[in-house]
This record gives C-alpha cells, sequence and structure tokens, in this order.
C-alpha cells in the first residue's frame, strides 16, 4: 500500500491516460453515426468510388490505388518495429537512461523501477500500434482481391442490384481497412504523449488531454473536412480562394 501511496500521481496519469484514449475512440465512433466526420465523409467518397469502378473496364488505376494504401500501412509497421527495437534496447540501459533524464529541467526524478515501467508502457502502445497497422495491411489486400472481382461492364447476368451490393460491400472493407489505419496512427499520437510521462505525471496528464483536442478538431472541424462536405451549390457560392 505504501508503494502505491507514494506512485499514487503516476497510477492517476495512466488511468487518465487509458480512459482519454478508449473514450475518445468510443466518442468518435458514437458521434461519426450523425455527425460528418472524416471517417463518415470518406466512406461516402468510397461508395461512389466502388460504383464508379463498376463502369470501368480497366481497373488499374483503382488497383494502384489500394496498393499505394497498403504500402502506407506497410511502412508505418516498418517504422514501428524500430521503435520497439529502439525502446527494448534503452530498457537494456535503464540507468543510463534515468541518469541522462536527471539532468533535464523540470523532470521529476524516478527509480529504475518506475523507468522501466514507463518504457513497457510505451512498448505496449507500439505492439499495439503494429498490430493495428498490420491487420490494416491484409484489410487492403482483402480489398484488392474484391477489385479484381468486380464484375465488368458486359456481365449482362449481373443485375442492377448485386452491382450495388458489390459496391457497398467493396467499400465496407476498404472503410475497415482506412479505420484500423486511423487507429493506428493515434497510437503513434497517444505514444508521443507518453514520452510526457518521462518530464512528470502531471505534464503527461495534460499533454494527453492536448492529443485528444488535436485528434478531435481534426476529425470532427478541420478545414479539409469542411472541403469535403461542400454541396456543389456550395462550391459555386463560396468565395474564390488562391491556394498555394
Amino acid at each position: 500500500m505504501s508503494i502505491l501511496y507514494r506512485n499514487w500521481p503516476h497510477l492517476l496519469a495512466i488511468l487518465w491516460f487509458i480512459g482519454c484514449w478508449v473514450g475518445y475512440t468510443r466518442y468518435a465512433i458514437w458521434k461519426g453515426r450523425d455527425t460528418a466526420c472524416l471517417a463518415s465523409v470518406l466512406h461516402l467518397y468510397r461508395e461512389d468510388w466502388m460504383r464508379r469502378l463498376l463502369m470501368r473496364d480497366n481497373r488499374i488505376a483503382d488497383a494502384s490505388v489500394i496498393g499505394n494504401l497498403e504500402r502506407n500501412a506497410s511502412f508505418f509497421a516498418s517504422s514501428t518495429l524500430i521503435i520497439l527495437a529502439g525502446i527494448l534496447t534503452v530498457l537494456g540501459s535503464t540507468d543510463r537512461a534515468v541518469s541522462i533524464l536527471a539532468d533535464l529541467p523540470f523532470v521529476q526524478p524516478a527509480s529504475r523501477g518506475m523507468s522501466e515501467l514507463k518504457l513497457l508502457g510505451l512498448a505496449v502502445v507500439f505492439v499495439y500500434a503494429f498490430f493495428t497497422f498490420s491487420w490494416c495491411m491484409r484489410q487492403y489486400n482483402f480489398a484488392a482481391v474484391l477489385v479484381g472481382s468486380a464484375p465488368m461492364m458486359g456481365e449482362r447476368h449481373v443485375t442492377e442490384q448485386e452491382r450495388k451490393a458489390f459496391a457497398e460491400r467493396a467499400a465496407r472493407v476498404v472503410s475497415l481497412a482506412a479505420n484500423q489505419f486511423n487507429f493506428g496512427l493515434r497510437s503513434y499520437y497517444f505514444g508521443l504523449a507518453m514520452l510526457a510521462w518521462f518530464i512528470n505525471p502531471w505534464f503527461f496528464m495534460l499533454v494527453t488531454g492536448g492529443v485528444v483536442l488535436v485528434l478531435y478538431r481534426r476529425e470532427f472541424h478541420s478545414d479539409v473536412l469542411d472541403v469535403m462536405v461542400y454541396t456543389p451549390t456550395q462550391a459555386l457560392e463560396a468565395p474564390k480562394e488562391r491556394v498555394e
């Protein structure tokens, strides 16, 4: 009990961290069901994409787009492994890392055990990120298979109802892959926030709250979202701005 009493700020900070991460994820899913956000708007564009795909005989460009999206996830998965290797390397020389951090301003002194706990927590975040990005890669592979199996324009035995169902199903698979990619990026955001834990738990809590605000701003109130939800009428009525 004495150990918990001495380290209660750290315990509070990690609970706040988990609550912010899980809470924002649940909130974003719930709010996105009836509010325009990047995820919901992009899903509509993916449905348009798949409907137009069925109107083309040449799907090379579509397959190329799927391949580019998969390579993005592959890049982050590989980068995550490098980060994990670095964290494990630091775990092997915790005393030296603690001594270096102790010389920095505003850093609260921590024992070796607490420093190792922080490093393990950081490793858990990036292990989750790796599994998320690798699952995202697999789902983009599934999407590539769907693109390859899409009915051609000249197939008369394929009904319009079947084409519509295919477009919705394919768009859903691509959106699921994109959501996993989004979850992986959030892991990076919160992983960077966890670095503040090495300074002190209160700063860690502050940075975690800031990450939630940044994510909310970009997901629900970003400029790119305003552009994507424009209707043609709004686009004609809007003042012309120069893009630089």
